[in-house]
Parts: C-alpha cells; sequence; structure tokens
C-alpha cells in the first residue's frame, strides 16, 4: 500500500511476466455507437447479459450510458469475475458469440465495442 496525499493505492502485481494470476478481473468494453440505436442496443446487452449472469465465476455487471449525446463513448459495460479463467469460459459460450456478433449488425451504424480485461491497480473508498 502506498500513501500519497491521503490517497491509498494497492499496487499489488496481480499479473506476473506470463500474464495475470488467477485473481478477480475488471471486464470493461465501451461502445461507441449512434445516440439513436442507444434504447434499442441495450435492450438486446440486458438479454445478452443475463445469459453471463448464471455463468461460472461470474460477480456482477453494470452498463453505464453517456448523459451527453456528443460523448464518443455513449456505452461503458463493467463486470466483474472471479477470475480470468471463468470469463473466458463464459465469453466462449456459441450462444453469446452468436448474440453479440448479430447485435453489432443490426445496427443501422456500427457498433465499435473496446473490450479488454483489467486488473484494479488503484482503489480509493469514502473514508
Amino acid at each position: 500500500m502506498t500513501t500519497e496525499n491521503g490517497v491509498t493505492a494497492d499496487t499489488t502485481d496481480t499479473a506476473g511476466p506470463t500474464g495475470p494470476t488467477d485473481s478477480s478481473v475488471t471486464f470493461i468494453n465501451v461502445f461507441e455507437i449512434a445516440a439513436d440505436e442507444l434504447d434499442a442496443f441495450v435492450e438486446k446487452w440486458e438479454q445478452r447479459a443475463r445469459l453471463m449472469r448464471d455463468k461460472p465465476g461470474f460477480i456482477d455487471s453494470r452498463m453505464h450510458r453517456a448523459r451527453s449525446s456528443d460523448s464518443r463513448f455513449q456505452l461503458v459495460n463493467v463486470s466483474h469475475w472471479e477470475s480470468q479463467a471463468a470469463w473466458e469460459a463464459a465469453t466462449a459460450d456459441p450462444d453469446f458469440a452468436s448474440r453479440t456478433r448479430a447485435a453489432r449488425e443490426e445496427t443501422k451504424q456500427p457498433v465499435t465495442p473496446n473490450p479488454a480485461v483489467y486488473d484494479v491497480v488503484v482503489e480509493l473508498t469514502a473514508p
């Protein structure tokens, strides 16, 4: 733990030279999508997210919507998984992959997802 200016940061190295350890992970996916396609996309996303909810290792998931239609990323999904292996197994599900592909193809304008798995390097909590 490091403390600087009253901020506590957990700088524990969770990724070794060969990749992440088997600790919990955060999956973040930011979407570039036309503002007029948001409601339909979110509805379909919720259906896909329900598939993930029942997968082993799933902890939680939240979809965030930008308050401004001028934001580059209109939607941000943040999900937590018990391990990277659990996340990989869940996203390898053929039904999930098929629905994800269809969701991108059903929009009039391209939807650009930007998915990645992250480890927490700094965590702040209220005093």
